[in-house]
């Protein structure tokens, strides 16, 4: 009786070969669908840091897509936007179904256009806008990104950059909107609530519930400050209520210091502050009798 042994399974190509290459490296690749898919997950753990299973289970499309179409991909996002594929695995990590995404000529490169083009966005930061807000490379520009710009450069934006690019994915009917009408509604004019936000976008990323609300309570309950203070300096939203507001607040009261603007309280370092307030403390008893 003669024993038929099988062939090893060869070794898998080097890394540096898939990447180079969108085809099958080998016949006996070709011919061997188990390390055609072997060859796909090691691409997508070692070179995308993705995790297999985690992508097959909320992408199961991906099972049948050829490591050459990804190749294409990465190699696509390198090319049109700056991607690596380090960072291309991180925006696959929170939209797999890009990893079977169909054409990105159709798909991807109309937000492209749309984020040199009538966005503006600076090609050296389009990377960095897309890293910040990866939601913009599935979003729809007639739906989404055109209607979002539109309510921007009516605020006043004249361009967008990777800090404010984020602002694109935001509802104007349920996200921009509310928090420019919650603004006004404190009293500030149409005018004044404009520049705030101009001058401190991030502002339209805050919620009105968790952020706008409390903070504003406190700064007129707790502080007895009033709104016009936030004009001001609209960075006061930026802070932590709980870690930096009220701890400092406590302190401007202890040291009968409770006249420091938001600006001089909230800005320096813990140090900073701790030596500005010492030195209050010291000219107020240099002033008693």
């Amino acid at each position: 009786m003669i024993l038929q042994v099988s062939p090893p399974t060869p070794p898998l190509p080097p890394l540096k070969l898939l990447l180079r290459s969108p085809t099958p490296t080998s016949t006996t690749t070709v011919a061997n669908p188990g390390l055609r898919f072997r060859e796909k997950l090691h691409f997508l753990e070692h070179s995308l840091r993705v995790d297999p299973l985690s992508a097959l289970s909320l992408n199961p499309s991906l099972r049948s897509a050829p490591l050459s179409s990804l190749l294409s991909l990465t190699s696509y996002l390198s090319s049109s936007f700056g991607l690596s594929p380090l960072d291309s695995g991180r925006v696959f990590r929170m939209y797999p179904h890009l990893l079977t995404c169909p054409d990105p000529d159709r798909t991807l490169t109309p937000v492209l256009h749309f984020l040199l083009g009538p966005a503006d966005i600076p090609f050296p930061d389009l990377r960095r806008s897309v890293l910040r807000c990866p939601r913009l490379l599935v979003s729809s520009v007639d739906d989404q990104l055109a209607p979002a710009l539109l309510f921007l450069r009516r605020l006043g934006f004249r361009s967008l950059s990777s800090q404010t690019a984020l602002l694109l994915v935001s509802s104007v009917e349920r996200t921009l909107l509310p928090k420019v009408r919650y603004l006004q509604s404190l009293g500030l004019s149409h005018r004044d609530t404009v520049r705030m936000v101009l001058r401190s976008p991030a502002l339209l990323t805050f919620s009105i519930e968790n952020n706008f609300k409390p903070k504003v309570e406190f700064l007129v309950g707790g502080m007895g400050r009033g709104v016009r203070e936030v004009e001001a300096f609209p960075h006061y939203f930026s802070f932590s209520l709980e870690r930096r507001i009220r701890p400092r607040h406590r302190l401007l009261v202890e040291g009968g210091a409770e006249g420091m603007s938001l600006a001089e309280m909230l800005k320096p370092s813990d140090g900073e502050f701790r030596e500005k307030l010492l030195g209050i403390k010291l000219s107020i008893v240099g002033e008693e009798p």
